[in-house]
């Protein structure tokens, strides 16, 4: 009997061991029991006591083609992997809450590294790793009681602020932060190139003047109040060049420790990014493996291209169809920049804003192709059957198409303004736009296709309510004029703040976008069976009681998920979602007031501590835009909404109605405008799936790195575990 158990046990013994040998097959066991494989680095990081569990380890290299890094998250027991580096030498170290970078090491892969952590000696020198949304948090908001403003010879707010929240919204992403970050070491210090100054004041007043864009941040602080508004920048900065800190992030936990992100240099260090794109919207097959393609709106006229598999940036020049066409940023500079004086270093005349693949492969763009005047077609007396119902006189960008089979960039000039686009999954192709100001326009790329014919093949609308809720498009009277019951009634977007934005098209043919100001609003246009005569919109409004929100307000950017229910970040430091199933009344007709659904909106506060003096729902947080992994590319399911976290330092993936913080710590200052999913290899497992994100803000220079510094482009994988490879 003892002998049969023997053989037993040696039997298991050696299949165990067969089987351990077919699955680190090329591997070899790294400190802690990890096996790697010959393109990983892989070690333990320890620190004073004992191992340090969800802080970063970051491999950067120079070797290849373009700057390369890789960063990844320890686990409870100090544990990492860097899986599937290129060929290169690496300098290897540890960031993490607590700490301060701790020594570089060079590796190579297929290499242990065990690595020591380096314990911060004060707050302020761990502060300086925590995200700009903690630095942001310490922003002393005017009190509301200080609402209404009274004026430069009251209180120093506007007037036309009735509320907090209002003037919230402008400090955050309907505003400042719909450019760049606040709380970045670039703006909670005051730069020793701007001079020396009277008071913090005086040299804030210098600091939003300079620039290619002073005119346009002076601008918005007038707005708001010029005394009031440098009295609160002044008096953050003092503090924390006195020492103040903000509290501590916490470390990356669960979900958040399986994240790979890779990163790759890309573009250059004059210009910023808007976004870029990877795959088709509709299908995040298309163009596996391939090349992404970015864009850089006012600055340079070159779509910034990244080949990951050979880890290789270059660019295609972006063409106008008129040499008139003139550049989108002033080309004097009024007052200096600390970093490029008078230099204007913003020389783009497409200005492309945004890029979107269709299912041949092509890169579509908004991008101006001729100067502002329309062609007679697009005005008062043309028989096109949209300058019929609602003519336009000017659009100041348009859309263009760029072939990486033939290499060849076509113009479509389009009668309406274009800024945002995306594709309808109909039989047309329909190409939808945002940027027209009271309209929403189109393209039908199908037609486009077959003919080559710009007039025939785009189309616009007004924004009509239902007014009357007969169910069909009628006659209407104007934004300003008293409903008649006989009629319609025209929405005029600029009511809210801004023109439609954020378009998406829903899967059941409808149209769904944002509308800047406060409360704002969202809206959803259905083009009927022949648009624009019978295109009809419904508007929701955030809610409101007794002229204070509900909760949350304001928004930006949004996307709309397979079921038809609208996402969307808002300046409150929310992600909100509408689900018009929700609504018990009428959608049409006179009792359809903007606030006859309140019902439907549902608020999640982002995950970022509150700003100073602000008592109401929400964070300090305020993303820019809010995208719907409609096809599972993450790998956390499907219609799974991510917030662009631009103040995190990270996206914010909402799951099952908790965070999940995918942030990157290096380079400190990651602030994207969009993302994009796409799956290269379905069978792959994580592999096979990621998201794509670019460094998006107007000043890379506020990043870390400082000046020289370039975009990246960034992928994010989540690995079913911290050591998988």
């Amino acid at each position: 009997m003892k002998k049969t158990k023997a053989l037993l046990a040696g039997a298991a013994v050696a299949a165990c061991a067969l089987l351990w040998a077919a699955c680190t097959h090329g591997a070899q066991l790294a400190s802690g029991g990890t096996a790697i494989d010959p393109d990983d680095i892989a070690g333990v990081v320890t620190g004073a006591s004992g191992p340090e569990a969800g802080v970063w380890v970051i491999a950067e290299t120079n070797d290849l083609p373009t700057k390369f890094a890789k960063i990844v998250v320890t686990d409870d027991q100090g544990r990492y992997l860097l899986p599937d580096l290129p060929p290169a030498s690496y300098d290897v170290w540890v960031r993490g809450y607590g700490l301060v970078d701790s020594p570089r090491q060079r590796a190579a892969p297929g290499t242990t590294l065990n690595l020591r952590a380096s314990p911060a000696p004060n707050p302020r020198a761990a502060a300086e790793y925590y995200p700009a949304g903690y630095w942001f948090s310490l922003l002393r908001v005017p009190a509301e009681s200080e609402f209404p403003g009274t004026g430069p010879e009251g209180n120093g707010i506007n007037p036309a602020f009735k509320s907090q929240a209002e003037y919230v919204r402008l400090v955050k992403n309907n505003a400042c932060l719909g450019c760049h970050q606040m709380g970045s070491k670039g703006t909670r210090e005051l730069h020793p190139a701007l001079g020396t100054f009277e008071s913090s004041e005086k040299a804030w007043e210098r600091r939003l003047q300079v620039g290619q864009v002073g005119g346009a941040m002076i601008g918005t602080v007038h707005q708001m109040g010029m005394p009031r508004t440098l009295r609160m920048f002044a008096d953050w900065t003092d503090r924390i060049a006195a020492g103040e800190v903000p509290p501590a992030p916490p470390r990356p936990q669960g979900i958040e420790r399986n994240v790979v992100i890779t990163l790759w240099d890309w573009a250059d260090p004059r210009a910023y990014l808007h976004d870029l794109v990877s795959t088709d919207r509709r299908n995040p097959t298309v163009n596996a493996n391939g090349p992404l393609y970015a864009v850089l709106e006012a600055s340079a006229d070159y779509l910034p291209v990244l080949d990951p598999n050979t880890h290789t940036a270059s660019r295609v020049p972006v063409t106008v169809r008129d040499p008139n066409t003139p550049p989108a940023a002033p080309q004097q500079v009024a007052v200096p920049s600390p970093y490029w004086g008078t230099e204007a270093i913003w020389t783009s005349r497409a200005n492309v804003h945004n890029p979107m693949f269709d299912e041949t492969g092509r890169v579509w763009l908004t991008s101006r192709v001729r100067p502002p005047d329309n062609p007679a077609f697009c005005k008062a007396g043309s028989s096109h059957p949209s300058a019929r119902l609602f003519p336009l006189n000017a659009s100041n960008r348009h859309v263009a198409v760029y072939d990486p089979r033939t290499k060849e960039m076509k113009h479509v000039a389009t009668c309406f303004g274009t800024h945002h686009l995306m594709f309808a999954e109909d039989a047309n192709r329909t190409l939808w736009l945002s940027g027209g100001g009271p309209v929403v326009g189109w393209v039908n790329t199908r037609l486009w296709d077959q003919t080559g014919d710009e007039e025939r093949a785009q189309g616009w609308t007004a924004l009509v309510l239902d007014a009357n809720g007969n169910g069909r498009r009628d006659d209407y009277v104007e934004p300003n004029a008293p409903l008649d019951p006989t009629k319609d009634k025209r929405l005029q977007p600029g009511q809210y703040g801004g023109g439609p934005y954020a378009l998406a098209p829903a899967p059941d043919g409808s149209v769904w976008g944002t509308m800047f100001g406060f409360p704002g609003a969202i809206f959803r246009l259905s083009p009927g069976a022949n648009p624009p005569e019978t295109a009809l919109t419904e508007v929701f409004e955030l809610p409101m009681r007794d002229g204070r929100p509900v909760e949350g307000f304001s928004p930006r950017g949004g996307d709309v998920d397979r079921n038809g229910v609208y996402w969307a970040a808002l300046a409150s430091g929310h992600m909100a979602s509408f689900d018009r199933r929700k609504c018990r009344g009428p959608l049409n007709g006179p009792a359809a007031t903007g606030q006859h659904c309140p019902e439907g909106w549902s608020f999640y506060a982002e995950p970022l501590p509150q700003l100073g003096n602000v008592t109401s729902a929400g964070s300090g947080e305020g993303s820019y835009y809010t995208w719907v992994d409609q096809f599972n590319t993450l790998g956390l399911g499907e219609n799974v909404p991510i917030n662009t976290g631009n103040q995190s330092e990270g996206l914010l993936v909402l799951k099952d109605g908790r965070w999940v913080v995918l942030r990157v710590p290096y380079p400190m200052g990651f602030y994207t405008k969009w993302l994009d999913g796409r799956i290269d290899d379905p069978n792959a497992g994580w592999k096979g799936r990621g998201l794509w994100a670019s460094i998006s803000t107007r000043t890379p220079y506020h990043m870390e790195g400082g000046k020289g510094t370039t975009s990246k482009a960034i992928r994010f994988q989540l690995r079913p575990d911290p050591l998988a490879r």
